[in-house]
């Protein structure tokens, strides 16, 4: 099983990180479900911007707190290099 490590853009320009097992089940939720995360249900719609896939899932977790620490100038470095979509 993959775990992915993923960034999303809310229609207000912020970004959210997050991880899942399932990325297209997750990206449902974060756009048409009242299940879906807060911070993004109120910043609808959301796009994917950047995408990591891990082996494990303590992999996905370290990644994600990592991610979460970065400043926004970093997290737009991420989503402006297209070719930066990591694979583990």
């Amino acid at each position: 099983m993959n775990y992915y490590v993923y960034m999303l853009e809310c229609a207000d320009r912020t970004f959210y990180i997050g991880w899942t097992n399932n990325l297209a089940k997750r990206m449902h939720a974060h756009n048409v479900l009242k299940s879906g995360a807060h911070y993004t249900k109120i910043r609808r719609p959301v796009a994917l911007t950047y995408v990591e896939t891990y082996k494990t899932k303590r992999e996905a977790l370290q990644r994600e707190y990592a991610l979460k620490k970065f400043t926004r100038n970093e997290k737009l470095k991420l989503f402006n290099n297209k070719t930066s979509i990591k694979m583990y």
